[in-house]
């Protein structure tokens, strides 16, 4: 098979060209930290990079022999397509992963079905390679067990800080103050500690609704709890992100009945939650009424709550991507 050197890597063209991926995958790494969402246009380059990579290394294979063809490109692709391509699309159906990590290991399925070799003066990495496999399901399995690891590390940290309680796995306290620019969710209900909290993108779309602030609903919680307060043209929702470029009226403008008593009590539907959901356009991250309320009367009691930021999947993908190109498969170390 050709091989091509550049800067002191032996590698194939294929494989060469695979490691523009990586930047790439590190970016939406840092953003799906930072905002939790990635723009769908960033997969189809990526895409057609790898469909190219795959065709470039079925000729090559193809000229190397039957066995290169067969063994060493044609049955790591197919499980690679086979296995992976609808592992990402079954997670994404029953709602394990967002779009945006199921579109990731689609490209990942294309662009890394077989496994690369990169030789750098004496080393040749990855140190760690099945004997039959896809190069894209070691990157799966790498990032399940970073993900794993993951929790262990937010324990330590919390018990190390003096921070001990049975949500301690999945979250930290944080200052009431901080829950506008925050991504996660809320861990804390009126009756205890929960482990489906409030989703704060939920937050922000049920704030810029009614074109309030979190500080508005602590300093009058009990002038907002009434759903006659909520305005007559609400505000745009937006999807509840911390960057969402949005501006919105004031709640100077309000719901006023015609005489005939219709309109909703604060008992009847406190903070207008039932209205905020049946009015907007699709759903707020399945969010119901009472789990609403429930985070409102956290939030406008209490100076500091517990709240689960989850773990963008797409910050394990990457760090499984990076241990795989450079160690290989975690499972096989692990077990060997």
């Amino acid at each position: 098979m050709p091989y091509v050197t550049l800067a002191g890597t032996v590698a194939t063209g294929p494989d060469l060209l695979r490691l523009l991926v990586v930047p790439v995958f590190a970016w939406t790494a840092v953003r799906d930290l930072a905002t939790r969402r990635i723009s769908s246009s960033v997969w189809i380059p990526l895409s057609l990079l790898g469909t190219a990579a795959l065709v470039w290394d079925g000729w090559i294979a193809w000229n190397a022999g039957q066995y290169a063809w067969s063994y060493e490109f044609l049955l790591p692709t197919a499980i690679s397509l086979g296995l992976v391509v609808p592992i990402a699309y079954l997670f994404w159906w029953i709602g394990g992963f967002g779009g945006a990590d199921a579109k990731a290991l689609l490209v990942l399925a294309v662009c890394f079905p077989t496994f690369p070799e990169y030789t750098l003066g004496s080393w040749t990495v990855p140190l760690e390679t099945p004997p039959l496999g896809a190069f894209s399901f070691t990157i799966l399995t790498n990032a399940v067990l970073v993900g794993v690891v993951l929790p262990l590390a937010l324990a330590v940290r919390n018990a190390v800080a003096g921070r001990i309680a049975p949500v301690m796995v999945i979250g930290w306290p944080i200052s009431w103050e901080r829950i506008p620019d925050t991504h996660g969710s809320l861990l804390e209900t009126p009756t205890g500690r929960t482990r489906r909290g409030l989703d704060l993108d939920a937050l922000r779309m049920y704030l810029r609704w009614r074109g309030l602030s979190l500080a508005d609903l602590r300093e009058h919680p009990d002038r907002y709890r009434d759903p006659a307060t909520l305005p007559a043209e609400p505000n745009p929702p937006t999807d509840g992100a911390v960057s969402a470029d949005v501006s919105v009226r004031g709640d100077g403008r309000t719901l006023e009945s015609d005489g005939d008593d219709t309109l909703p009590t604060a008992a009847d539907d406190p903070w207008g939650a039932a209205a905020f959901l049946d009015d907007i356009d699709g759903s707020a991250y399945g969010t119901t009424p009472e789990t609403l309320r429930d985070g409102l009367e956290v939030l406008v009691t209490e100076e500091t709550v517990w709240i689960s930021p989850g773990t963008p999947f797409l910050v394990p993908v990457f760090a499984g991507l990076v241990i795989a190109l450079g160690y290989g498969d975690l499972l096989l170390g692990t077990l060997l």
